[in-house]
């Protein structure tokens, strides 16, 4: 079968350092190509674990038998307009503390009535619909791919070794800001050719609401509401795109559509077209699947937000399953200081965490520590910053 697969797969070819510190080339078979072939089986690279293995083990259990278990409180869904406006000071309250709990409890939360005109999401839909419409020649021909610690371009991430189960994933990544952050670099897909128009558009947007979910997390813990904003200078602050696309997987439950991890970000922003059901978060010692209303948002509490807030606000350890007969896209927008900034937590002392208290860090280093031993079964990059 293998044979078979490599001589009829298109793939994407990825470098990696192995443990004698030699580089190594790996290709990588491309996931939506596999899919068009309509297979009965799963390739041996993106098989994760024997149907026998213990789903609620540890978040390093990567065998998803619960994948359709729902999330029995739903995840909290925050009004935007209220905490924005704030024209009545009792809802807004009761917004903030809803914000507080989710960022705390769940290191997610879903918001609704932010703004962001659904012509504006319609335009992203339709070009990353074209994109992933197009021929894996096509798709070539229409972008690069650049091998670096932000690996942009359209190909594979995280590839460290040959025998390393794969996901089940197609991306497109780039970097939105700083605005001349890719020059030099064909990074954005030329076809359709108003692809980077259509996501700038929406990181513009995306970018002001999180400055005031900035503003407002500063605010629930009583501190100044300048003290997490004023490490995002305008201009030199990064803002990091990532396209994915899931096509229908044969044995969804052998593969996982990104393995489990926290966002290296301060906060990031979702949206997803298509599909639900894809989205998974780690609590209580279970997978639980997030219900995401189509119309809402969704936004991930980040490592470098709770290294600012010295541990009080929590990343989330989430993943993505597949599903066998819909396919899902979405675009993630990871908000983050400038590379060169170097972050510091609140000084007080306390700390949402029982066992650390977090130091000082410069957002590259933390950046670059994070890509390099990435992907991790447990939560293990933080402990960088962590005293």
């Amino acid at each position: 079968m293998a044979m078979d697969i490599n001589n009829h797969v298109a793939f994407h070819e990825a470098k990696f350092i192995d443990q004698n510190g030699v580089l190594r080339n790996s290709s990588v078979p491309v996931v939506q190509e596999l899919a068009r072939q309509r297979l009965d089986f799963l390739p041996e690279r993106f098989i994760r674990v024997s149907p026998t293995a213990d789903p609620i083990a540890a978040p390093s259990s990567e065998l998803h038998e619960i994948s359709h278990i729902e999330v029995p409180d739903p995840l909290p869904c925050i009004d935007m307009s209220k905490i924005q406006l704030g024209d009545d000071l009792e809802d807004r309250d009761r917004e903030l503390t809803k914000l507080a709990g989710a960022a705390k409890d769940w290191g997610m939360f879903l918001i609704e009535k932010h703004g962001i005109e659904p012509k504006i999401l319609d335009e992203v839909k339709d070009v990353v619909k074209g994109f992933f419409g197009l021929s894996f020649q096509e798709k070539k021909a229409s972008v690069g791919s650049y091998l670096s610690v932000d690996n942009m371009g359209y190909g594979r991430n995280f590839v460290k070794s040959e025998d390393q189960p794969l996901d089940w994933i197609d991306r497109l990544t780039m970097k939105a800001a700083p605005r001349d952050a890719t020059q030099g670099l064909r990074v954005w897909p030329q076809n359709p050719p108003n692809f980077r128009e259509a996501v700038e558009k929406f990181v513009e947007r995306a970018r002001k609401i999180c400055d005031s979910l900035l503003h407002a997390l500063a605010e629930t813990l009583s501190v100044d509401g300048q003290i997490f904003i004023k490490q995002f200078d305008e201009e030199k602050s990064e803002v990091n795109v990532r396209v994915n696309y899931y096509p229908p997987c044969p044995r969804p439950d052998l593969a996982l559509g990104i393995t489990e991890h926290s966002d290296a970000s301060a906060l990031s922003v979702l949206v997803q077209f298509e599909a639900s059901g894809g989205l998974q978060v780690f609590k209580d010692m279970k997978w639980l699947t997030v219900q995401w209303p189509v119309d809402a948002l969704l936004i991930n509490v980040g490592d470098l937000m709770e290294i600012l807030s010295n541990g009080r606000f929590r990343s989330s350890w989430h993943r993505a399953v597949t599903q066998r007969d819909v396919e899902r896209f979405s675009v993630a927008l990871f908000y983050n200081p400038p590379s060169e900034a170097e972050i510091e937590p609140l000084k007080d002392g306390k700390s949402n965490n029982n066992h650390h208290g977090y130091k000082k860090v410069v957002v590259g280093e933390y950046l670059q520590n994070y890509y390099k031993i990435s992907p991790t079964p447990t939560k293990q990059a933080i402990k960088f910053a962590q005293i």
